[in-house]
């Protein structure tokens, strides 16, 4: 009867490592065949072929499509940067992630971000980040269609507002969320509604899909919606900035990127970045 019991549970215990083996044998196999998923980040250009043998890479960052696709083939054939580098990565920005990204991390030799954002991670001193043109400055705005916003608890409570969906944005999604927080407004007090720009969100208010919307005043918004309805809620708002990370002090590339800027201002379908202000712009370099 003994033998019989040590019988029955030495199976019992080779069935159940056999389970156990299994077990294991199928988790690692079904571990080893998921491919690892990398970060997602912002959208990546680069030239169709390498511009030169040299190894490194132009890496520079922006967060507006139109300019990535105008810059990058200018840069792929500007004659500085292919004597200088070997390839070009533009990189399209999304969110905050991939702002901290490239800009806290000094990834990016030349980038198109608020001035907010340099300051904060000290890239200046850091990296050498400089400020090579600017783009003007403006505020920020709720805008109604029929009235003009109040900036009272009682008056927003209940209201729908329409918002960016990028974190990033201050006129579209820093700032009005700022504001409500600071009248003790929280996201079950109102209504927000993300757009993904602020075409969209002229688009949501007109056909009355929200109340509010926060945003700048922009070239054509007379012809659409009235300024009696618009109120300020922060003045000014830090225009977007270009910078060039200069621990080399090359000017030769500080001077051809001006010129690009320049370029890009003024070819830009969109009214803010036709407005260009270069800083300390370079002695031999021509005003169209």
């Amino acid at each position: 009867m003994s033998t019989f019991r040590i019988y029955s549970q030495s199976k019992k215990i080779l069935l159940a490592l056999t389970i156990f083996g299994c077990a294991v044998a199928g988790f690692y196999q079904n571990f080893l065949s998921v491919p690892v998923i990398p970060p997602q980040t912002g959208q990546i250009l680069s030239c169709p072929e390498a511009i030169s043998t040299n190894r490194e890479t132009f890496d520079v960052y922006v967060t507006e499509s139109s300019i990535a696709e105008m810059a990058l083939p200018l840069l792929c054939k500007d004659p500085v940067v292919t004597r200088q580098f070997g390839n070009v990565r533009v990189t399209i920005g999304h969110n905050d992630y991939d702002t901290f990204r490239y800009i806290n991390h000094g990834v990016s030799h030349l980038a198109l971000v608020k001035s907010n954002v340099v300051d904060a991670f000290d890239a200046d001193r850091i990296y050498g980040y400089e400020n090579i043109a600017s783009h003007a400055d403006y505020s920020a705005y709720f805008i109604a269609l029929r009235e003009k916003p109040e900036l009272t608890k009682e008056y927003l409570f209940g209201k729908r507002i329409g918002i960016l969906a990028y974190p990033s944005s201050r006129s579209g999604h820093i700032v009005p969320k700022t504001v409500l927080k600071s009248l003790g407004l929280q996201e079950d007090n109102v209504a927000l509604q993300y757009y993904n720009s602020h075409k969209e969100l002229r688009r949501a208010l007109l056909a009355g899909e929200v109340d509010i919307i926060s945003s700048y005043w922009g070239k054509g918004d007379d012809n659409v919606l009235s300024r009696n309805y618009i109120t300020a809620i922060e003045n000014p708002v830090s225009g977007m900035r270009w910078y060039l990370k200069m621990q080399t002090r090359n000017t030769d590339l500080r001077c051809e990127m001006q010129k690009l800027i320049q370029e890009i201002a003024d070819n830009h379908p969109k009214n803010y970045y036709q407005n260009v202000v270069i800083i300390d712009r370079c002695e031999n370099a021509t005003i169209e």
